[in-house]
């Protein structure tokens, strides 16, 4: 394992719902995500994803199964499935790993009616038949199993990330 300090930085565009991740200022991955259906802002309740910056704050799941299922980051002991989502139709499903984010603004992202971490706003698998690059989630950022277990093991807490 390299020991020395990452320069990393992840930058998520809800315009053209994609997520850039920089290491010592060069591009290193780009993925397609989901941001919020319902737009970019920050206030509780809204189901917005958060503008400005952010950092990883925790990460859950980094020995889950891919498709394993989370509650309030919590693996429910399922596994994602067809079966699964017809008996659970309206679920929003957050599946293999978490990203959680803490907002770095305070005002905008942290503390009071606008914080990020206490939006519970993630950085999350979503099952592979949910469209990507299109907005679509209820403020978190969604990315394909595949992808946020490679995100999840290359990230380290504290990286910033910047949503606009």
């Amino acid at each position: 394992m390299n020991h020395k300090i990452h320069n990393q930085l992840i930058v998520i565009l809800a315009q053209p719902q994609l997520m850039h991740c920089y290491e010592n200022d060069e591009l290193r991955h780009t993925y397609p995500v989901s941001t919020g259906k319902k737009g970019l802002g920050e206030q509780m309740g809204s189901e917005c994803t958060p503008r400005g910056w952010h950092e990883i704050h925790s990460i859950v799941g980094l020995d889950s199964e891919v498709n394993s299922v989370f509650v309030a980051r919590v693996w429910t002991g399922e596994l994602y499935s067809q079966e699964l989502a017809s008996q659970f139709p309206d679920r929003d499903w957050i599946l293999t790993r978490i990203l959680r984010l803490s907002g770095l603004e305070l005002g905008r992202n942290k503390g009071g009616q606008v914080d990020s971490l206490e939006r519970y706003i993630y950085i999350h698998g979503t099952p592979d038949s949910t469209p990507l690059g299109v907005p679509g989630s209820h403020g978190c950022v969604r990315m394909r199993n595949a992808d946020v277990i490679a995100l999840a093991d290359w990230v380290h807490i504290g990286t910033r990330v910047c949503i606009e």
